[in-house]
């Protein structure tokens, strides 16, 4: 196992890599459905923080190994094997997500958690070991995650034994977040990998359309148990109709730009350009969790106000239209969404849900729909009259 060149001509993802993200389907439709389910019954605020949770264990753990097989993937056997150890800690997470959602029962996603953290601590020994030049920064990961998976487990004992007070279990879970977090920087610092820019940018977008992707099944889900209470009105049209807008505005807008070029030129500008992503890969999934509950009510009664179901939509494509501009802005040497609007848009996004009660879900999910595409329009006319006034 040696580095790979960070200038590799014609990196793509492998079969392997693509079907490692194929169990973060499964988790991901996990965390979404859940998080439905708590806006539905009217605990969306209540849900928001068990989701968020869930969601870095898995944002965390598919992008660790994403960037580690951007530096070392010798797609040998037992490369192969320690890949599907991974992935079998994904699916154990997955089925542990209900639990955590609904009883703060954190075992089953600790347990899937470090399994697939351990996978990835071998694979970093191996690194270690066969590759001198990359020795030391190898070493550092595999320590550094070891330790913290020393501290998930502990904190998961001191919780059910009840040795760690409820209030301390949110703090406890963000300090041990945080110094994940900060491993990768800790270890860069004797050595950096050799990860390959345009491979990582695929690797991001990948991940991006399947997180749509599940946003498209929730809606389809909402649409299904709205036609099971017999309702197929104008409103169920509408807002399925919007929603599938909406995201192909979304999915247009963070295709604008590669990413590969910016991040080649601006290495040390990664580390907030894949960390920003977690917002975005979150806002995502969030949205599919708002959609399939808003395409629901069209069908029959939720117990979520109007109000509160249009923030459900609103709140996470406000969030990633701001956080989409911020991190193009770390690797972009020109802007790649239009800075005037983007702030504007967020406003006008964020403020639309204050007129549910008055026009209905529908008309407020027709209406992000509307304000994402006039962004996505006047993106392209600024940058397609920039293009030419270059030329002249």
């Amino acid at each position: 196992m040696s580095a790979r060149a960070v200038d590799e001509p014609h990196r793509v993802s492998s079969p392997l890599e693509l079907l490692f993200d194929l169990t973060f389907v499964v988790a991901v439709a996990a965390a979404t459905a859940q998080f439905a389910h708590g806006i539905a019954g009217g605990h969306g605020l209540a849900g928001l923080v068990p989701f968020l949770q869930a969601f870095f264990a898995i944002w965390w753990a598919w992008m660790n190994f994403t960037w580690f097989a951007s530096s070392y993937d010798a797609d040998d056997v037992p490369y192969r094997l320690l890949t599907m150890v991974q992935m079998a800690g994904v699916l154990v997470l997955a089925a542990g997500v209900p639990a955590a959602a609904g009883h703060s029962d954190y075992g089953v996603i600790t347990l899937g958690y470090f399994v697939m953290r351990i996978g990835l601590v071998v694979q970093w020994l191996r690194a270690g070991l066969e590759d001198p030049e990359g020795r030391r920064t190898a070493f550092r990961y595999a320590g550094g995650i070891t330790f913290l998976q020393v501290g998930w487990l502990s904190r998961l004992a001191l919780v059910e034994t009840g040795a760690l007070p409820p209030s301390l279990s949110l703090p406890s879970f963000v300090l041990l977040a945080a110094l994940e977090i900060a491993v990768p920087w800790w270890a860069e610092r004797v050595g950096s990998t050799s990860w390959h820019p345009h491979h990582i940018a695929e690797r991001y977008g990948l991940f991006t359309i399947i997180l749509l992707g599940e946003s498209v099944l929730a809606a389809s889900r909402g649409v299904e148990g709205a036609l099971e209470a017999g309702e197929a009105g104008g409103r169920l049209v509408v807002i399925a109709g919007a929603g599938l807008v909406l995201l192909f505005a979304l999915w247009w807008l963070y295709f604008l730009g590669p990413a590969g070029d910016g991040l080649s030129d601006h290495r040390r500008r990664s580390y907030l350009w894949g960390y920003g992503h977690y917002g975005i890969f979150a806002a995502l999934a969030a949205l599919g969790a708002g959609l399939e509950v808003a395409v629901e009510r069209s069908g029959h009664d939720v117990a979520v106000s109007p109000m509160a179901l249009g923030y459900a939509v609103a709140a996470p494509a406000g969030v990633y239209l701001a956080l989409l501009w911020a991190v193009n802005a770390l690797v972009g040497a020109a802007p790649v969404l239009f800075p005037a609007a983007v702030p504007g848009c967020v406003i006008v996004v964020l403020a639309l849900p204050l007129a549910a009660p008055w026009i209905g879900v529908a008309a407020v999910v027709g209406a992000i729909a509307a304000v994402c595409v006039l962004l996505v329009v006047v993106t392209i006319w600024t940058a397609t009259a920039g293009a030419r006034a270059g030329a002249r």
